[in-house]
């Protein structure tokens, strides 16, 4: 069975989440985005794990189905998005905070496991070492290492994946915080882990610069707060729906089962470039190594970014691939799109009255993304289809994040769409609109 996983969300018990992100409310998202399996996220806290039981059922070996699917809400106006299996995963996010090599570490790691029992003796084991009420991600004064021996020990069947791999402060390879060597977290237990993941300020090229990493497979997911969020980044699969054939298609890390990830464009994750968001300055690694990782600005100590960390470490110019490599689909999240066309936010009334006439037509978002032809777009929207052949040939307008700002990923320069004789709604009804701020062409690249 060919289906796509988000394997990385959070629960309303989450710092910063949206209430939305109930059972419900996300598998109503995930029916609109064209997702099957979602991670639960925060099965370490009390409360949400008790929602998990009370309203999810067992389906396929290791997953669960909302007990009431009749229940779910309808979060596009005028639009049922296509019926289909939802399932659901156990998982959680630990923030690992400890001394190691006498250095202080900051890990986050995502667990995975396939059933209550096994969720229920993580927490027990867990709520003896720390507080694991106040966040639905905890914070653990736990080993990286520590964490994956009891993962081991009492989640048979179950894996330990360490997280967005390269954010600066909270991550395995992070500049602030983390290791240089897999083996310095995980010690004895290494050969324990077989995937990471690779966050959004990074995407597999990256990753294949650094020959240490070969043996590991790549997932990507949305880590989102939001459910509207999901599938900003996630993972294609064809293999048997549950969770050991999922978890195995992971270990494989071969075409034939994991078929790829979808994968933001790099640079619009928020660390992928060095900076200092406070006084504006976006850098990238030459220039930070060149000012001593100082603020030329204000003296401050700069944020190192994924792509200077991943040049510290890289041992080759070129990515390599295995010849069954999964696939790599870097895509704009669909109201990103419609945004550039029309001239507004993403989070506008007109932009989401437009992405719910889009799902209407063709289904779910990474139904278009992915896999609808080209030319049957254009018949029905030649702007929408423009955009989508850009986007699908990698042609965009970059400008990189930092310091925990977002970048900007762009379809269309300035004017173009006018110059080009395109409206900016993907249906041609408006007239054309005027006022977009302008961009400074000097902060993209081709």
């Amino acid at each position: 069975m060919d289906y796509i996983a988000d394997l990385h969300i959070h629960s309303p018990y989450s710092r910063a989440t949206s209430r939305e992100s109930t059972l419900a409310g996300l598998v109503a998202w995930a029916r609109v985005k064209g997702i099957q399996v979602l991670a639960s996220g925060d099965f370490t806290h009390p409360l949400w794990l008790r929602q998990l039981r009370e309203q999810l059922l067992p389906a396929e070996a290791g997953l669960f189905r909302l007990k009431d699917e009749a229940g779910i809400p309808a979060v596009l106006p005028g639009v049922t998005a296509a019926p289909g299996p939802v399932r659901f995963m156990l998982s959680a996010e630990i923030s690992c905070i400890y001394k190691r090599h006498g250095a202080l570490r900051k890990v986050h790691n995502l667990l995975y496991v396939p059933d209550f029992a096994s969720a229920e003796r993580i927490n027990t084991r867990l709520a003896g070492i720390g507080n694991i009420v106040s966040d639905g991600r905890p914070i653990l004064g736990l080993d990286s290492r520590d964490l994956l021996e009891l993962v081991l020990e009492l989640a048979p069947g179950g894996y330990l994946v360490p997280a967005h791999i390269w954010t600066p402060w909270f991550s395995l390879f992070g500049s602030r915080s983390g290791f240089n060597h897999i083996e310095e977290c995980f010690g004895d237990l290494t050969d324990q882990v077989f995937a990471l993941e690779t966050g959004l300020s990074s995407d597999p090229d990256m990753n294949r610069l650094i020959s240490a990493l070969d043996r590991f497979s790549l997932i990507s997911n949305s880590d989102c707060h939001s459910p509207s969020k999901l599938g900003r980044e996630a993972n294609l699969f064809s293999a048997e729906l549950d969770f050991f054939s999922l978890r195995d298609a992971i270990r494989g890390n071969h075409l034939e089962t994991f078929r790829g990830t979808v994968e933001f464009f790099p640079e619009e994750g928020k660390y992928h470039l060095d900076g200092h968001r406070a006084c504006q300055l976006c850098l990238d690694p030459e220039e930070t190594r060149r000012l001593g990782a100082l603020c030329p600005l204000c003296g401050k100590a700069l944020t190192v970014g994924v792509q200077h960390r991943v040049m510290e470490l890289a041992d080759r110019r070129q990515p390599l691939y295995g010849p069954q490599a999964p696939q790599v689909f870097s895509l704009l999240p669909l109201p990103e799109v419609i945004s550039d066309i029309a001239g507004v936010g993403p989070s506008s009334k007109e932009v989401l009255g437009q992405y719910a006439r889009v799902i209407g037509r063709f289904g779910s978002e990474f139904n278009l993304l992915l896999h609808v032809p080209l030319e049957e777009i254009v018949s029905w929207s030649p702007v929408l289809g423009e955009a989508v052949a850009r986007m699908r040939a990698g042609r965009v307008l970059r400008q990189s994040g930092y310091d925990g700002q977002f970048g900007v990923i762009r379809l269309f320069g300035e004017g173009e769409l006018d110059q080009l004789g395109l409206p900016r709604t993907v249906f041609g009804e408006s007239p054309l609109r005027q006022g977009r701020k302008a961009v400074k062409q000097a902060g993209f690249s081709r």
